[in-house]
């Protein structure tokens, strides 16, 4: 019986240990993140730990070429740490995350520094994942289909945009619409998710910026949703923007990831987010995913029809026709990831970047244009819409057989540390 009682309390003692390590490694782990952000104001999407950090890191203002080392001394021992004595599968997850998003902050700090990667190799080493290339002619057949669909005068591109402006939602209805898009996807989501009762967000129209919209979390269960008014906003993208910034989009993520891994288990490294890092591709694709699991297309339809239509004002008997042609349009997706691809990789001049986007990916000019800006921002992280959607589209359809099952899958997904590369095993 002693004997028992004293390889139960070693391995207790081991598991303690373990974890204790992995925490130091943790605040390590988050205090470079910070000290990255002095050097990248765009790096540093949120943070909510404790104030103190912020401020040592401010204060210490390290260099690149010591986060460097810094990291790679993490990433050392979390490799020397025995994977296979990690008991359960949280356990390894954490360990696996931890040592992929230092290994990409890494690789930020090596961009910073000048070092160049391709679009490929960059997604890889930033996102954990490498989007599938398509030639023109993939492209090409697709706007043949949409072609027959708009038929008249003119090139097919304008005739779409065209017919597209006339569900443009009228700029003084635009918070009207969208927010009772953002109630109903709340409404739906808490059915299935349970939410913190102080959970909230605020929303703010602004100008001049390279996306459409976006959110920032502000810790405690709190969001900041961003809608970009700079172009006209068309009424699919009031659900769109509405489940992608908040329910269950970013807003849930975040507030699943705060109180299941930070509060709960005490993970701090949970307590900042990096943009460029494999956490996006995870964060984009489930927020992409995640407007299918809260309004599939018929309840999406109804609803549109009977609400979101009538308060913009838009003649609800075109909304067939309109989503026939955006059905299509979405298979046209990829096509912004090659013209980023071209562009960046030096292949594209701007200006044949920003016309492929307006021939493959049917993007007004002034779109394209703003979608350029994106591109020269942001770069590479175009992937994590797209291949984003569809890996997490694969693993949790994979897993889900009923309805329920998917929302169950997919607030497991959004409460784990998963890396894009653990999505496809």
């Amino acid at each position: 019986m002693k004997t028992i009682i004293i390889v139960i309390a070693f391995s207790l003692f081991t598991t303690i240990l373990r974890a204790s390590t992995m925490d130091h490694i943790a605040e390590s782990y988050v205090r470079l993140v910070l000290a990255v952000g002095q050097h990248d104001g765009d790096y540093v999407d949120a943070f909510y730990g404790p104030p103190e950090w912020r401020a040592a890191v401010e204060k210490e203002k390290k260099p690149l070429s010591i986060i460097a080392a810094e990291a790679k001394t993490a990433i050392a021992d979390l490799e020397a740490m025995d994977e296979s004595s990690l008991h359960g599968e949280m356990l390894k997850l954490r360990h696996q995350y931890l040592s992929r998003q230092l290994s990409a902050l890494g690789s930020r700090v090596e961009m910073l520094q000048g070092k160049k990667f391709t679009f490929d190799e960059e997604s890889q080493v930033l996102y954990d994942a490498v989007a599938p290339t398509y030639s023109e002619s993939h492209f090409k057949a697709i706007v043949k289909k949409l072609e027959a669909l708009l038929p008249g005068e003119g090139t097919f591109q304008v005739r779409h945009e065209k017919f597209r402006s006339r569900f443009i939602i009228p700029p003084e209805k635009l918070d009207a619409v969208f927010k009772a898009a953002i109630e109903e996807c709340r409404r739906r989501t808490k059915l299935h998710i349970p939410l913190p009762a102080n959970e909230s967000f605020t929303v703010e129209y602004v100008k001049n910026k390279a996306w459409s919209g976006y959110n920032w979390y502000k810790g405690n269960n709190t969001s900041l949703i961003q809608v970009n008014t700079d172009l006209p906003i068309y009424i699919d993208r009031a659900i769109d923007l509405a489940a992608h910034e908040g329910y269950p989009g970013h807003h849930v993520y975040n507030v699943l990831l705060e109180g299941h891994l930070m509060k709960k288990l005490g993970w701090v490294e949970f307590s900042v987010y990096p943009l460029f890092s494999p956490q996006s591709l995870i964060a984009e694709g489930s927020a992409n995913y995640g407007v299918q699991v809260v309004l599939p297309d018929e309840d999406r339809a109804q609803f549109e029809q009977n609400v979101l239509f009538p308060l913009a004002g838009l003649d609800g008997r075109e909304r067939k026709k309109y989503y026939e042609v955006f059905e299509l349009v979405k298979d046209l997706s990829y096509a912004g990831n090659e013209a980023a691809r071209g562009y960046l990789d030096g292949t594209m001049s701007k200006e044949a970047a920003q016309q492929w986007l307006v021939d493959y990916a049917l993007m007004s000019p002034e779109r394209a244009q703003q979608r350029i800006k994106f591109f020269e921002k942001y770069r590479s992280y175009v992937i994590n819409y797209n291949l984003g959607q569809d890996l997490v589209e694969a693993y949790i359809e994979a897993r889900a057989t009923t309805p329920e099952k998917r929302w169950e899958e997919f607030e497991k997904l959004l409460s784990s540390p998963r890396l894009p590369s653990e999505l496809v095993k």
